[in-house]
């Protein structure tokens, strides 16, 4: 597992690098000359305004990893009876030849993802509208 986290992490720059762009200067020199330190400036101000970055960069990164075959077979292994992700119950399927259970399995890691990425936009889209007001 942390391997895969690792190996996602950079999926996630992007995203929060847009997102500490996007909170105004202005946020944060308030915040200076109120008293605050840059740590607490940090966790009070600028992490509450770029919550739809840190959602989006959550998801990809977990996207990723759902996803993930190399990273997985190489340090998790595929140990019968205890160890079994989604990339490599399709693997495994589709090297017995058992094309049915393979497709079966990724639909079912496509609708999965299909409502993790679906309930992010609507999350962020609704956050933004609410900011808007």
């Amino acid at each position: 597992m942390l391997a895969s986290i690792i190996y996602s992490l950079p999926f996630m720059v992007q995203p929060l690098q847009a997102g500490f762009s996007q909170v105004p200067a202005s946020l944060r020199e308030a915040a200076y000359t109120l008293g605050r330190s840059r740590w607490q400036t940090l966790w009070t101000v600028v992490l509450p305004n770029m919550r739809p970055a840190l959602l989006t960069g959550a998801v990809l990164s977990f996207a990723h990893t759902v996803g993930e075959f190399g990273v997985v077979l190489m340090i998790g292994g595929n140990i019968p009876g205890e160890t079994k992700v989604a990339s490599i119950a399709i693997y495994d399927e589709v090297e017995s030849m058992n094309y049915g259970a393979a497709n079966q399995y990724s639909l079912v890691l496509f609708a999965i993802t299909f409502a993790i990425l679906l309930t992010v936009y609507l999350v962020n889209g609704g956050y933004l509208k609410r900011m808007v007001k």
